[in-house]
């Protein structure tokens, strides 16, 4: 029996939930439910805490995803170079727009695409890079961006797991041509339900996404484009305007345990703890080790056995997925992550006791 789970909202629901339900009783009293005035106000506020011009609220990261790369003008037949160390929404949605994606393997210390291998798979197809800030944790924006500029690719960010992070002072998602994120209840800036964002800084991309996510008019019942009905809803636009005021404190939270589990856990010669880098600010979506000499299902199953969760982030990386079957693709270091991570229990509400638990249960597995 789960005693311990890898993520436990009730002390942040227990801590909002009067703010919450005032909230949605407006919008109920309101007779407002699809793109009304909460949809406005948290597009308006969302945007001036990412530093962007442009943000929409739509259905799912996923959607975001779809819509974003759509927006950029990706099409039928382009190649978008990406991570396949990832969820499979990051490469399902460059299928759904028709285009290809191309993996390039990983970073080990980051878990983000290694820019360093881009240009070895570069196409006259190639018409976009998008990169992933997997676990919090930004991808080298620097290097990424550099590669665009020379060879005039697109950049699409995925920020499903890194709201409120940044790379050299500057959010995530304000950085590419387009950022896409995820408001699944676990993220970092969740709802209760499922919810996504786009942003740009583009105005004809801004107008694109706009029309996209509402079956592709700019003017009602005049489409132009096939597109989607895909609007954050209402509600879930109410419970974010609660939550968006506090994410620098449950990030800043997220950091501070992060930081005890460091403490607690860096004498472990066969775990590898996530690295903090300087012009990065790491937001913990997840706390993933790496578990070293083949133990990571043994250290699995012994926290299990104590009643604590844990996760593996991805077990399987997407190039080895049966959608891709035939494909004959190997990228070393994504193989040997899907291998050897875990992710432990982390939210911003995590108890010192519940964390020491933890750390002390994994002490114990290794001494």
């Amino acid at each position: 029996m789960i005693k311990i789970p890898i993520f436990d909202p009730s002390a942040e629901v227990a801590s909002i939930h009067e703010e919450v339900i005032e909230s949605l009783k407006g919008v109920l009293f309101s007779g407002q439910f699809i793109l009304g005035q909460n949809v406005k106000s948290f597009e308006q506020e969302v945007a001036d805490y990412l530093g962007v011009k442009y943000a929409f609220g739509v259905n799912s990261g996923t959607d975001a995803l779809v819509i974003g790369l759509r927006a950029a003008g990706i099409d039928q037949g382009d190649q978008v170079i990406t991570t396949p160390f990832t969820f499979f929404a990051t490469s399902e949605a460059i299928h759904q727009v028709g285009a290809e994606p191309i993996f390039v393997d990983i970073d080990l210390e980051t878990y983000n695409i290694d820019p360093n291998k881009i240009e070895e798979v570069l196409t006259p197809n190639t018409k976009a890079i998008l990169p992933v800030h997997l676990f919090g944790h930004s991808s080298d924006m620097d290097a990424v961006q550099a590669i665009a500029d020379k060879h005039d690719l697109k950049i699409i960010e995925d920020v499903a797991q890194g709201f409120g992070g940044e790379y050299k002072g500057q959010k995530l998602g304000s950085i590419g041509n387009v950022g896409c994120f995820s408001f699944f209840p676990t993220k970092n800036l969740g709802t209760y339900g499922d919810g996504g964002l786009v942003t740009t800084n583009d105005e004809e991309i801004a107008r694109l996404i706009k029309m996209l996510r509402a079956h592709g008019s700019e003017k009602k019942y005049h489409n132009e484009l096939f597109g989607y009905n895909s609007r954050l809803d209402e509600m879930h636009a109410a419970i974010l305007r609660v939550k968006l005021p506090k994410i620098d404190d449950y990030n800043n939270r997220r950091r501070d345990i992060a930081s005890r589990y460091q403490d607690g856990l860096s004498h472990l010669e066969e775990i590898i703890l996530p690295k903090d880098h300087s012009d990065v600010l790491h937001v913990y979506h997840q706390y993933t080790i790496r578990v070293l000499n083949g133990k990571r299902e043994e250290l699995k199953q012994f926290l299990l056995e104590k009643g604590i969760g844990s996760m593996v982030y991805y077990p399987v990386p997407l190039h080895k997925l049966p959608v891709y079957k035939g494909e004959n693709w190997s990228f070393e270091w994504s193989e040997t992550a899907a291998d050897e991570v875990l992710s432990l229990p982390m939210w911003p509400f995590m108890s010192t006791d519940i964390q020491t638990e933890v750390i002390e249960a994994i002490k114990s597995f290794f001494e």
